[in-house]
């Protein structure tokens, strides 16, 4: 286990409370929480330097720039990319809408067959959904098994000859399972399709290498790995890139254009990173990446799932409480008390000073599997205690109908 220590690089965990009890935060598949680092490092920014990216020609913006391309080095080398493929978004979101929209709206035509499964996020469904209604192409869906993972055999029978996309996530934000993008990488380059990973739950969380993978894109949010708010990362293949259209234009991303309409875009990643960026979070992602290099990201991976299985144990020996991913890969434990709507259960969990996720998760394909509307969701980081599951444990015993109404009553 991570030594517990480490809460003290945090200020929300020192000392924080919540309708009077100390905070427990469980909702880390959401957002994470912000070490002292990179606070202090967009704090940085603002105070000492403050100029723009990539603009001018004075001392004060060389020193901006070496900050952002040093980013963008610490980013390639958390995944093993080149710097060149590294492209930065606001957020996982505006990643996989780049693809959809400058990939897919460009190449795939009536027809084409995009390749998801129905336990994907928002974000890696809809942009596909909008490029169907613009192109003529459709997606199928993956069947899942009993539990909700993908099974390889199942994924070789969904290929085709028509299936020119697979757009999945690497660890699915609801069950926490994770799947084997390598095998699938293989199988659709087999018949030349090309694979989208959304491993915004997978980056924060485990060591990843994308070369290993062989995947064609992959996207992740700063905030989901200590950074900022506002800074993600699109990491494609330079030949895709190169292919690929932005979905805005301005201000950096073009070398030269004139009064006929004649556009010549910079080389990629600049085409894609018009007009002026996050500066201050893409300068506190390097601040994260190096704090998260420092834990160690297999230490990291090996806590989390030491509290999922704690957790797991003791969760399995309440009655009044339903599991839906008992065998998650990671640190995200889906359930409902038994007779309570998920949001008053997480009213209650509230009221006793822990905090974390009611709904559907973005996962709204993900309901008739699970045969619920709506779940809880606690998902686990290197900074949470065997104390703090505990804790929660504690609460989950205390959850019934009557606790949960008379907070209203």
């Amino acid at each position: 286990m991570i030594n517990a220590s480490i809460r003290k690089d945090f200020p929300m965990l020192n000392g924080r409370k919540m309708q009077g009890h100390d905070l427990v935060y469980l909702d880390n598949a959401a957002t994470t929480l912000k070490p002292q680092c990179v606070i202090d490092a967009v704090t940085h920014y603002y105070t000492h330097l403050g100029a723009n990216a990539h603009r001018g020609d004075y001392e004060l913006s060389f020193e901006v720039d070496t900050a952002y391309e040093g980013s963008r080095k610490a980013v390639a080398q958390l995944i093993n990319a080149d710097e060149k493929e590294i492209v930065f978004t606001s957020g996982a979101s505006a990643s996989l809408n780049l693809i959809a929209y400058g990939y897919g709206r460009k190449f795939l035509k009536e027809g084409d067959v995009i390749l998801s499964c129905e336990a994907e996020h928002a974000s890696d469904v809809l942009p596909w959904m909008k490029c169907c209604e613009e192109n003529g192409c459709v997606i199928e869906y993956i069947p899942l098994n009993d539990e909700g993972r993908i099974e390889i055999e199942t994924f070789k029978k969904c290929l085709h000859e028509k299936v020119k996309m697979v757009a999945l996530a690497h660890v699915n934000n609801v069950l926490g399972y994770e799947q084997p993008m390598a095998e699938i990488c293989a199988l659709a380059h087999q018949i030349g399709a090309i694979v989208s990973v959304d491993a915004a739950q997978s980056v924060p969380h485990m060591k990843i290498d994308v070369k290993k993978m062989d995947c064609d894109f992959l996207s992740f949010s700063g905030h989901k790995m200590c950074g900022p708010t506002g800074v993600g990362v699109l990491y494609g293949k330079y030949n895709l890139l190169q292919q690929m259209d932005p979905f805005m234009l301005g201000g950096g991303s073009n070398a030269r254009f004139d009064m006929c309409g004649n556009i010549l875009l910079k080389d990629a990643p600049y085409k894609f990173e018009t007009g002026t960026p996050a500066i201050e979070a893409v300068i506190g992602l390097h601040a994260a990446i190096d704090y998260l290099n420092q834990i160690g990201m297999e230490n990291i991976h090996q806590h989390e799932k030491e509290l999922h299985d704690y957790a797991i144990e003791k969760l399995m020996q309440l009655e009044n409480v339903h599991v839906y991913n008992p065998h998650a890969d990671g640190g995200i434990i889906t359930f409902n008390i038994k007779d309570v709507f998920a949001q008053d259960s997480a009213s209650f969990f509230n009221s006793q000073g822990i905090a974390l996720r009611a709904g559907q998760h973005c996962a709204k394909l993900l309901n008739e599997k699970l045969g619920t509307s709506a779940t809880l969701r606690a998902s686990f980081y290197f900074y949470n205690t065997k104390e703090e599951i505990d804790r929660f444990i504690e609460v989950c015993a205390q959850a019934n109908i009557e606790n949960c109404l008379n907070l209203f009553f």
